[in-house]
């Protein structure tokens, strides 16, 4: 721990007076706190331990990055205290009625802000890093309203990175972050389109799902969040672009903010982006209609499920009826045993057990290419099964023919139900 601590302040914890809790970032609790010594408002985030974020942040210097101080490295009150931003997070201002007031020229100052900020972690900052948990809540308004990227307790410098566990927020993580694959600085691309969504829209990403459902829908189904058929073209195209499942497809921020500059400069962005804003009313019918569609994709996809869950009992019991005859070994095991859309519709968590979500995203992905299946993870599941019954069916059919000559009652009678 000395070695940690030599590279930024420590700060003792008497030296600081604790207020109120305002917020929760990556693995700690977010105070509001009063840095005695130096008579300065700050944030500190308490932690169980001190890991990489206080090494990150001690090399950073950005006016669009939060501004690390120094860190506590007293057992066990470990924090990490950074300047306070007295106006809450961008997640908590687009929840609020003053985000009614947003125009064409707030959202852009702000899209090239968060723009610069990520630039300078992937391309100026002395390592590059790698943030993973880009989001609204991880975005900061000072008093005056500049926006600063805070809460790097998920990133990672880039010689960390070739390959990830899962960290992060679903409904802003990119497919391969999800399952965990080696990841790019295009990952924090994927995410700050969605951010770019929030602030158009004022609306949650994907509002109403749990994380695992989400994270189905985007790797499995290839779903995005809607965009509304109003929205200013530039805008929906950058998106767009921000979302690509192929990660080399997807722009840089030094690109981001080279069209960022072009749209500012067209003159009738202006009108086309503050009439989109001043007409929710008539849009977000849009999305609602798609959060719907994929309701009914999660209850489809629950029925099936069922239904394979009791083919499996019946096998099972047919199973258990000839071995009752014929005292052999069991040679049947349950074909969809490791198959759950429990796992993925019943969570109860966002946030945790992330490791455990990205290796059953990526079974079942790797499942559908095994069978060739090209129609989703529902058809997979069903066509996979039905090919494992017809099968089963076959060999069930032939031992029953050799045991009823055996044992020369005629055969065994097996009546199908489907």
């Amino acid at each position: 721990m000395s070695s940690l601590g030599a590279s930024f302040v420590q700060i003792k914890h008497e030296d600081l007076r604790f207020y109120e809790n305002c917020g929760g970032g990556s693995f700690g609790t977010v105070y509001r706190a009063h840095w005695i010594s130096q008579d300065k408002e700050v944030a500190v985030k308490k932690l169980l331990k001190i890991e990489t974020e206080a090494e990150i942040l001690s090399i950073l210097s950005h006016k669009n990055i939060i501004q690390f101080y120094g860190a506590v490295l007293e057992s066990p009150n470990y924090g990490i205290v950074t300047e306070y931003a007295g106006g809450g997070s961008l997640y908590e201002y687009l929840s609020s009625e003053q985000s009614k007031e947003m125009d064409m020229e707030q959202i852009m100052t702000w899209a090239v802000e968060i723009a610069k900020g990520m630039h300078y972690l992937h391309s100026e900052a002395p390592v590059k890093v790698i943030h993973r948990d880009l989001k609204s809540r991880n975005v900061v308004l000072t008093a005056d309203k500049v926006l600063k990227i805070c809460d790097f307790g998920a990133s990672k410098f880039q010689s960390h990175t070739t390959h990830m566990t899962v960290v992060g927020t679903f409904p802003w993580m990119a497919p391969e972050v999800i399952q965990s694959l080696p990841v790019s600085e295009t990952c924090d691309t994927y995410s700050y389109g969605v951010v770019l969504w929030e602030m158009l829209t004022r609306e949650v990403p994907f509002k109403g799902f749990e994380g695992l459902q989400v994270a189905w829908l985007v790797v499995e189904k290839q779903e995005r969040l809607t965009i509304p058929t109003s929205c200013p073209p530039s805008f929906a195209d950058l998106m767009k672009r921000c979302w690509q499942a192929e990660p080399k497809e997807r722009p840089v921020f030094k690109q981001v903010l080279g069209t960022l500059e072009t749209m500012s400069n067209d003159s009738r962005l202006p009108d086309q982006c503050n009439s989109f804003l001043h007409n929710k009313d008539q849009w977000r019918c849009e999305i609602d209609a798609t959060l719907e569609r994929l309701r009914r994709l999660e209850r489809d996809l629950g029925t099936k499920e069922k239904e394979l869950e009791e083919r499996e009992q019946r096998l099972k019991l047919w199973e258990e009826r000839l071995m009752e005859r014929s005292n052999v070994t069991p040679f049947f095991s349950p074909i969809a045993s490791g198959i759950s859309s429990e796992s993925f519709f019943h969570s109860q968590s966002q946030e945790s057990n992330n490791a455990k979500t990205s290796c059953l995203i990526r079974t079942l992905s790797n499942g559908e290419k095994d069978r060739g299946m090209e129609g989703g993870m529902d058809r997979g599941m069903e066509g996979g099964m039905d090919m494992g019954i017809g099968g089963f069916q076959s060999m069930l059919r032939g031992l029953s023919s050799s045991l009823g000559e055996a044992a020369g009652d005629g055969g065994l009678e097996v009546t199908w139900g489907e």
